[in-house]
């Protein structure tokens, strides 16, 4: 799985290609908004520009999936590797600074140690589920007879309406 290392949290959090940075930043207890973007924040829509990202390094210029026509217009003034994390896809392994308006004392030094430990690259597809094991039946959310529509046999109210579908 890509990882996402966040360099003033100094931590390291795997995730699966194709999620938004935003939320997994979120999930793991990542302090993405000042408190500007706390009292205030879209969402998660890119229209707040609260929840700034500096892409540090890794994963080459596709480690995360290109800007957005809300980051182009919203990012005009600020510098290049400047990301709004509600709209940036996971793709490869990638380094990033949160809150990069703020600054962080001794940059170079944080930035340094960072760097110092490989970035793991991280595949790019979704892990395959586990093969059940010989003589077990695979666990399915639906059984065959309701995808089909069926009545249920638990319920006594029939569960198919009629062809005038009252």
């Amino acid at each position: 799985m890509p990882v996402i290392r966040f360099v003033r949290e100094q931590r390291d959090v795997e995730c699966y290609p194709g999620e938004n940075l935003r939320e997994v930043a979120l999930r793991e207890g990542i302090e993405l908004y000042g408190l500007k973007g706390r009292l205030g924040n879209c969402g998660g829509c890119g229209q707040c520009i609260t929840c700034f990202v500096e892409v540090v390094e890794g994963g080459g210029d596709n480690a995360l999936t290109e800007q957005t026509s809300v980051e182009l217009m919203k990012l005009k003034r600020r510098p290049q590797t400047w990301r709004l994390a509600c709209q940036a896809l996971v793709q490869k392994s990638v380094m990033v600074l949160t809150r990069p308006q703020v600054g962080l004392a001794d940059r170079e030094g944080e930035l340094g140690r960072a760097r110092s430990l490989p970035l793991p690259e991280g595949p790019t597809a979704w892990p395959e589920p586990p093969a059940a094991a010989e003589g077990e039946e695979p666990q399915e959310s639906e059984t065959p007879a309701k995808a089909a529509g069926t009545p249920s046999t638990t319920s006594g109210e029939g569960g198919v309406l009629p062809a005038d579908g009252r």
